[in-house]
């Protein structure tokens, strides 16, 4: 992995991401984290690479999910308690790129997010800052707070109110048959890998939440860590698998 400039008045820049992730400026590479006038985005290189990937919260599909998704009639919105009146505040604790987090602080919710993977946290960061100069959404990701760390022990040193909702979308082989998650899954996994500690977040999700904690799930796999929920709401392609906070009880 190498960082590098698509245009001149991007250098700059572009050596103080180097050097703050500790990656090399230029170079040959399999991988190039590459900042442009839109931004920062990640690349595999190579004849057969599919394109970049950014987090764009402005425009594309995004945008689009936000306008005509179906509001807090979605299903990820009934799964994490959103009712007419009620805002739950909301961790994602497995953030991703951020869309999950996105819908959320689009209805209204203050979500926090945490991302362990410096480099797609810095995808976040990115996002996020051009993000918040748009007269459309900057009122949005207001509403949202980037943690780059690892979940479980940020989850389990909490010292600031706890959420009332921990939501958890851990990395599974996903099956949707859509380019762009083709796209994705070939850059990401072989940086990231899978969640295998997925039980362990569970464990300190409950811990944490006030309320509930919701897993986002494919909608045939198995409960995660074998461990069933109270409940869960099921789609054409996922669900979600609710469950209960731990109770005073059982974290003694």
């Amino acid at each position: 992995m190498c960082v590098v400039a698509l245009v001149p008045e991007c250098e700059a820049e572009a050596r103080r991401w180097a050097n703050r992730l500790g990656l090399p400026f230029g170079g040959a590479s399999d991988y190039a984290l590459q900042l442009g006038l839109d931004g920062l985005q990640m690349a595999l290189l190579g004849p057969d690479a599919p394109g970049p990937v950014r987090v764009d919260f402005v425009a594309g599909a995004v945008a689009h999910r936000r306008q005509f998704g179906g509001g807090s009639g979605q299903m990820i919105a009934k799964a994490v308690g959103i009712q007419p009146g009620i805002r739950p505040s909301i961790l994602d604790a497995t953030a991703g790129l951020g869309r999950d987090a996105f819908v959320l602080a689009g209805l209204g919710c203050d979500v926090t997010l945490i991302e362990r993977h410096p480099l797609i946290a810095a995808l976040l960061e990115d996002g996020l800052s051009r993000a918040s100069g748009d007269a459309v959404v900057g009122s949005i990701v207001a509403r949202m707070r980037l943690l780059a760390g690892n979940a479980i022990e940020l989850m389990r040193a909490w010292e600031s109110e706890a959420p009332q909702v921990v939501y958890l979308d851990p990395m599974f082989p996903h099956r949707d048959k859509s380019a762009l998650v083709k796209k994705e899954m070939r850059l990401f996994r072989p940086l990231v890998g899978d969640d295998d500690d997925a039980p362990g977040l569970l464990e300190a999700a409950q811990a944490l939440a006030t309320h509930r904690v919701v897993v986002k799930r494919p909608r045939k796999a198995p409960a995660l860590g074998d461990k069933l929920p109270s409940y869960a709401l099921e789609g054409n392609s996922s669900r979600f698998d609710i469950y209960p906070r731990r109770s005073l009880k059982e974290k003694a």
